[in-house]
């Protein structure tokens, strides 16, 4: 682990753009996380910086900082040009974040003799290292500031895909992306699914929810989408979208209210789940995995 908080690090960064840009800077667009990977680096280490962030076609990976061969170092952030403009800001910020919090591994570990060559696994999900899951940490905050979205949706308020939609728009992440921060910070019961062909690939739920044993394990069980939802039955995206009441039994033993979205480009769906009021707290035996450093772990839906 690193001495610096993921969290605090992309909290000061996001304090200072607060001062320099306003605190209203989220109205004028999201995070340019680009230029800002170069100027920040630039005032905190003018002589080992960031001098580019330039797209490359990285077979097998997702994004990459490179240093120089010569001391003092200068670095560049690539990222594969095949991804979106949701994907590509998450990806800028992790590797910003590697810059920030562990770019001293360089020339203290021989594993990263090359610099930090991110799987997409690592970028979206933070597999492998200690180090991937900071990142990730780092980048989720730095693009989408808690302060800022409990504005836009209050923890006590249920969000359905259209609000999670404009949250998305605001941070310029993905939709998957947007719906994960929200679950972190929200008190209400809810959760979401990603599924394909009927079958759960994750879950997320938010702390209440989980709390009260509304949690799927899909960690190393094969979850099969309830015949009557919404992804199993491919309903119609009109309908999809205006979401259904489900009566207890088709998810937990009590009424849900589901919506669904398909992402037809990365084909897989994203089901989102309401719950209503309070149930009994329950704490589960085991750890449930967090999905929130599952992001995207089929491609971000947008």
């Amino acid at each position: 682990m690193t001495a610096k908080s993921p969290r605090s690090a992309a909290n000061n960064i996001s304090l200072m753009l607060n001062v320099v840009l306003g605190k209203d800077r989220f109205e004028r667009g999201p995070v340019n996380v680009g230029e800002l990977a170069v100027e920040y680096t630039r005032q905190i280490s003018p002589h080992s910086h960031i001098e580019q962030v330039v797209a490359e076609d990285l077979p097998g990976c997702e994004g990459a900082l490179v240093p120089g061969d010569t001391k003092p170092r200068r670095w560049a952030i690539m990222y594969d040009r095949k991804q979106n403009s949701g994907r590509r800001a998450y990806t800028i910020a992790h590797e910003l974040g590697h810059f920030v919090l562990h770019r001293q591994l360089v020339d203290e570990d021989p594993h990263f003799d090359g610099g930090f060559h991110c799987t997409k696994e690592a970028v979206e999900h933070g597999a492998g290292r200690d180090i991937e899951k900071e990142a990730n940490e780092f980048a989720a905050n730095l693009l989408m500031p808690l302060d800022d979205y409990r504005r836009c949706i209050p923890s006590d308020q249920l969000a359905g895909f259209d609000r999670l939609g404009e949250a998305a728009d605001r941070y310029g992440v993905s939709l998957t992306a947007a719906t994960l921060r929200w679950l972190e910070y929200t008190t209400t019961r809810a959760m979401v699914i990603a599924s394909v062909d009927g079958f759960a690939l994750w879950a997320k739920s938010s702390e209440a929810a989980f709390k009260s044993g509304r949690f799927l394990r899909t960690k190393s069980d094969l979850f099969e989408m309830p015949a009557a939802s919404l992804a199993a039955r491919k309903a119609t995206s009109k309908e999809s979208l205006e979401g259904v009441h489900q009566k207890a039994g088709i998810w937990f033993p009590e009424p849900t209210r589901e919506t669904c979205m398909r992402s037809d480009k990365y084909d897989f769906e994203l089901t989102l789940l309401h719950f209503e009021g309070n149930a009994p707290a329950y704490q589960a035996e085991d750890e449930i995995e967090d999905s929130y450093t599952q992001f995207f772990r089929l491609g971000a839906a947008g």
